[in-house]
């Protein structure tokens, strides 16, 4: 397995984390940014978490395209018309739609398994 583990969240920097309520509920598995619902305070709250759990082996990145959107990030709307925010893992679509710790942490470890 080579680490680390890139795991890229795009999105636009006032849009909410998830289509789904920011309530007591907590579906998305975060605490620290509730009740914002926004994407950057989600984002900064699940690299927390990910830290925490897989340190240095996972490196997360967020990439805030209000200001402009890159190739690589174009052929991936045009290929898969993806909700926002989009996941990338590797470099690679995650259909997620969403900020959400139990998703990505079922996807990091999928990543773990394949070695």
């Amino acid at each position: 397995m080579d680490y680390p583990i890139r795991v890229e969240v795009i999105g636009l920097k006032d849009i909410a984390c998830s289509p789904f309520p920011c309530d007591n509920t907590r579906s998305c598995g975060l605490y620290d940014c509730y009740p914002s619902g926004k994407l950057v305070v989600a984002f900064d709250a699940l690299a927390s978490e990910i830290k925490a759990e897989y340190a240095e082996r996972v490196e997360m990145k967020l990439t805030l395209i209000d200001d402009g959107v890159p190739p690589y990030i174009e052929k991936i709307i045009e290929e898969h018309s993806p909700p926002l925010p989009i996941i990338l893992v590797n470099g690679e679509y995650v259909p997620m739609g969403r900020i959400s710790l139990p998703l990505l942490q079922k996807e990091v470890e999928r990543v773990i398994s394949r070695g």
